[in-house]
């Protein structure tokens, strides 16, 4: 089977990576890939952007492609699973009218609110004025969210009224484009959050290991919300218990209420919860993709072959196929970030270090990186996720950094801390 994969971060990386590990997998075309797809066995980058619609249908009618993997949100936002699905191809990732379960927060929300997911208190308000007014009467902590796509930075935990008023300024003020046109403005629940990566056919839905990640740019999880920079698998916050309430109170409801709104979804549903105090999950967002890095430490424990999970799911035969085997033990993963990050950084500066980390048993996915004349060169923002696989959490996360520690670039910064709730626990 020849498999295309959309997107070009360090998710893409490792879905093309644990795709050719499988013998039923002929080759890999990434669109438009990375440095690291570039050098990955099976696999070739092809230069097309995510949205090019008709080119991608060009080469995947004369190269045969058997199925489509979509990394990213945005094409899948834009209609890629229409288009290529009315036209006989089989994806894997929902239509335009379920990706809205991402690509609006406000969307998002009403359904969970149909459906009875417990989630946030939550107003959504469409005038600047009528939102800090909101904001003055509910008090903080409190949440201010974008409501369209900002590429993981439209979300403010703001710890005062004052910080939440400057949210809103941002948003309606044209930071993140027409994504903030609307806001959603929620209460501030406090716990462990969790992320729970599930995959559906639309009639049947399975859960993969829960992960955490670090979203804040900072140690102790200070400083500005980032796409991630780091995350381990599986997290213990999430016991077999209860990822069954999660099965049973969110997943479940969610995929039924979508079928209920005659939605077809096939592909990732990534619940984004929030453990409570008490013990209860409660759901901050759903994605209608895997997550980043989440997927850098979920893949790296799975044993059943991923492409027949993706067939069995744009073939809705989930129901039919056996249960998911995972390894034992535990991931972790470090991402290495340009410094300035999440803000201006700069980019083409050499990478050192890779083979020599990977040596150690590491595995390093690529994310902002590109194949140039020189060799590797930075390319973004979140630059390298280096992942390691341990007995214990502890073994994991050292291990992740001793690899971490042969590799350079110019500003290069990563948390040191990743891993810091679960350390010393199996």
């Amino acid at each position: 089977m020849k498999v295309l994969v959309i997107g070009n971060g360090g998710r893409e990386h490792t879905l093309a990576w644990c795709l050719a590990q499988s013998p039923k997998v002929h080759s890999i075309t990434c669109i438009p890939g990375n440095g690291g797809t570039a050098n990955l066995k099976k696999c070739r980058n092809l230069a097309l952007g995510v949205t090019d619609f008709e080119g991608i249908e060009r080469f995947a009618t004369v190269n045969n492609v058997g199925l489509m993997v979509v990394g990213p949100e945005v094409p899948l936002a834009a209609g890629f699973a229409d288009y290529f699905l009315d036209r006989g191809f089989q994806v894997f990732g929902p239509r335009q009218a379920g990706a809205q379960i991402e690509s609006s927060k406000a969307w998002a929300k009403a359904l969970m609110q149909e459906a009875g997911i417990p989630t946030a208190k939550a107003e959504v308000l469409t005038a600047a004025a009528d939102a800090k007014a909101y904001v003055s009467v509910q008090g903080a902590p409190i949440v201010v969210k974008a409501d369209g796509l900002a590429a993981g930075k439209g979300v403010t935990v703001a710890q005062t009224v004052e910080e939440a008023h400057q949210a809103i300024d941002e948003a309606f003020g044209g930071r993140f484009g027409s994504a903030g046109d609307c806001v959603v403005v929620e209460e501030c629940l406090q716990g462990q959050e969790a992320s729970v990566l599930a995959i559906t056919d639309g009639l049947t839905i399975r859960p993969l290991v829960p992960a955490q990640d670090h979203k804040a740019v900072g140690e102790g999880d200070t400083g500005a919300n980032t796409g991630g920079m780091g995350a381990y698998a599986p997290t213990p916050v999430v016991s077999e218990v209860m990822l069954e309430r999660i099965q049973a109170e969110v997943l479940e409801p969610a995929i039924a209420t979508l079928r209920n709104r005659d939605i077809d979804y096939c592909g990732v549903l990534y619940a984004g919860l929030m453990i409570t105090p008490e013990g209860d999950p409660k759901v901050i967002e759903f994605n209608c993709r895997f997550g980043d890095p989440e997927t850098q430490v979920v893949l790296p424990l799975l044993e059943t072959p991923l492409e027949s999970l993706l067939l069995a799911c744009v073939q809705q035969k989930l129901a039919a196929h056996p249960p998911i085997e995972w390894k034992e033990g535990a991931a972790a993963c470090v991402v290495l970030a340009s410094g300035g990050y999440p803000d201006t950084y700069k980019k083409g500066f050499p990478i050192t270090g890779i083979g020599a980390a990977e040596a150690t048993g590491a595995m390093v996915f690529h994310a902002g990186t590109r194949l140039g004349k020189q060799g590797i060169v930075t390319d973004g923002g979140r630059v390298l996720g280096v992942t390691a696989l341990g007995d214990t959490f502890g073994e994991a996360i050292a291990q992740a950094y001793a690899a971490v520690d042969l590799i350079s670039f110019e500003a290069m910064y990563c948390r040191r801390d990743i891993g810091f709730r679960v350390l010393g626990q199996s």
